[in-house]
């Protein structure tokens, strides 16, 4: 019996922790696909790029680290926020504003999941 219940116990962990998975996935696939529709310039280490070679890079550079990002938030701070090489800001220009990509994303998701809990 207690073979069994540790069993049970195992597969509700396995299972609850591949649906946090796929929770953050979608909220990282979110993010990705939000810098890929916006009219925003991208700047990165000095140099400007389109929304969609934004959305690519990111993606690339997540991809590389897949394993090692759990959440949406990880994905943000170590992926999204600034250079691996040279750790310079990532920005963004939007409407002749230019923000931290950092706080843009983080706005974006904390307006993604309000929608989700309504």
């Amino acid at each position: 019996m207690m073979k069994f219940s540790a069993l049970i116990l195992s597969l509700f962990v396995l299972i609850s922790a591949n649906i946090v998975f796929a929770a953050d996935n979608e909220e990282i696939e979110y993010l990705l696909s939000f810098v890929a529709a916006s009219d925003c310039v991208f700047i990165r280490n000095g140099s400007e790029h389109g929304a969609g070679d934004a959305r690519d890079h990111l993606e690339m550079k997540y991809n590389y680290v897949k394993k090692r990002i759990k959440t949406a938030d990880m994905f943000i701070d170590k992926i999204a926020a600034k250079s691996s090489i040279t750790r310079r800001k990532y920005k963004v220009r939007c409407g002749g504003k230019e923000f931290a990509t950092e706080k843009w994303l983080k706005d974006a998701l904390a307006a993604h999941r309000a929608s989700a809990d309504k």
